[in-house]
Order: C-alpha cells, then sequence, then structure tokens
C-alpha cells in the first residue's frame, strides 16, 4: 500500500539531484572567491601572471555560478 502512495525511485533522484546541485553549486562559487582572493593577493604582491591567472579563474566561476543559478530557476519554474 504504501509503495504505490510514494515514487520512491522520483524521490531518491530528487534527493541524489539536490545534493549533486547544492555541492556543485557551493564548489563553483568557492573557486570563483578563491580566484578572487588570490588575484588580490598576487597583484599586490607584482606577479602580474599570476594575477592575470587567477583573475581569469574567477572570472570564469562566477559566470559558471550565474548559468547554474539561471539554470535552477528554469528548471524550477518547467515543472
Amino acid at each position: 500500500m504504501l509503495a504505490t502512495v510514494i515514487d520512491t525511485e522520483a524521490l531518491w533522484e530528487t534527493v541524489v539531484a539536490a545534493i549533486v546541485a547544492g555541492v556543485g553549486v557551493t564548489m563553483v562559487f568557492a573557486i570563483a572567491i578563491l580566484g578572487a582572493a588570490r588575484f588580490l593577493e598576487e597583484s599586490r604582491g607584482g606577479r602580474a601572471p599570476a594575477a592575470v591567472a587567477f583573475a581569469v579563474l574567477a572570472t570564469v566561476a562566477v559566470v559558471a555560478f550565474v548559468a547554474l543559478v539561471v539554470l535552477g530557476l528554469v528548471v524550477m519554474t518547467s515543472k
């Protein structure tokens, strides 16, 4: 009787997707923070090539973060 009320497969897929999305978005944002912090540190130290590399890393991570947030909003509103 309980199996017909709760679709355990759909529930499991939702839990796994939430965990993967939560960890993934958090990691991308953490990489953005790391890139920004290292950019500031390297630029203050006068190491321009490393500062540029970290600035690119931070920019790519911020763009990826925004894209993930928009994707999440699209997925939530389309269901």
